[in-house]
């Protein structure tokens, strides 16, 4: 991992994040529709107020490595703010490798700085992987039921 670097995602690699979240869709089983993705994240990741934050981890011969995408939330309950993570990838040879730990030290320094006390996040049950990664970076389980409802009456997939 000497020669990956994790860093803020620029405007140029959005097409590498592309490719890499249909990686990531495939790796969780998931389907992965392409509708103008690159142009919306534009906007989220780079206007004026952005909404996303995104880093990604690059070799030195300048090609994506991984990904992890995170959003700012607010508990009711806590009345405080939470960073979301919204997506974390490792292409598979990169797995094991510390570059996990180092997008989490990355994401623990984006989320205190901006008063966060917590990370939240959701994987599949069967990433047996990023489950036992979780833990033993220190991360509990919270047991709930995940739903998804879009707003123009379809189910998401």
């Amino acid at each position: 991992m000497s020669d990956v670097e994790v860093r803020p995602i620029e405007p140029d690699q959005l097409p590498g994040l592309l490719e890499l979240c249909r990686e990531h869709a495939a790796y969780e089983k998931s389907g992965f529709r392409e509708s103008g993705q690159v142009e919306r994240w534009r906007a989220a990741l780079f206007g004026d107020r952005p909404v996303l934050h995104g880093w990604v981890a690059v070799d030195g011969g300048g090609r994506l490595c991984g990904y992890m995408t995170a959003t700012i939330d607010f508990a009711t309950w806590g009345a405080e703010p939470f960073a979301y993570l919204d997506c974390l990838y490792l292409r598979e040879p990169y797995r094991g490798s510390g570059l996990g730990r180092a997008f989490f030290e990355r994401l623990r320094g984006f989320a205190a700085a901006r008063g966060c006390a917590r990370v939240e996040w959701q994987t599949p049950p069967d990433n047996e992987l990023g489950i036992g990664f979780y833990r033993r970076m220190g991360a509990t389980d919270k047991p709930k039921a995940r739903f998804s409802y879009d707003v123009d009456g379809q189910v998401a997939p």
